[in-house]
């Protein structure tokens, strides 16, 4: 379960890793400048390389594009990175979502159920709703799980 890399973005929130996945051209480097303006910090940009540390996943820069962030229509910029930050959330871009989502949606990561949630880019309130998921997922402390096990957190199986 390491090594693996996926075509995604991966910023830090207070050290908590957050996964953006979608399409070429979904918004996944827009979404993370607009976090890294609100004080993340970047991971990784295009491609992340997921690994694990004791049981838990964790996102990494690729080598080669360590440290940059490409900004559609400026070029690729120089950006302070991580090297590493526990994975806690993915959040899948999308231009259509669900009013009122299930609850504990999970995304399988690599081996790992990790707690996920949809969103649309390139609404002005994404980076917003993308925070306070993130804290909803801590105050419920939902871990990302791996897939093999049966593992019921707080009650609620992810």
């Amino acid at each position: 379960m390491s090594g693996n890399v996926v075509h995604a973005t991966a910023v830090a929130i207070n050290g908590q890793g957050i996964l953006l996945l979608g399409p070429s051209g979904a918004g996944k480097s827009d979404m993370a400048l607009r976090l890294i303006d609100r004080g993340a910090i970047l991971v990784s940009d295009d491609a992340v390389a997921i690994d694990t540390y004791g049981d838990m996943p964790v996102v990494k820069p690729v080598q080669n594009i360590k440290g940059k962030l490409e900004i559609r229509g400026i070029g690729i910029c120089i950006m302070d990175s991580l090297d590493s930050a526990p994975l806690r959330m993915v959040v899948e871009l999308s231009s259509v979502v669900d009013r009122l989502p299930a609850s504990a949606l999970t995304k399988g990561i690599c081996g790992y159920m990790i707690p996920s949630i949809k969103l649309v880019p390139f609404e002005i309130s994404a980076a917003i709703k993308l925070e306070h998921a993130l804290r909803s997922i801590i105050d419920a402390r939902l871990w990302p799980v791996a897939e093999q096990s049966n593992t019921y957190l707080e009650g609620k199986r992810i």
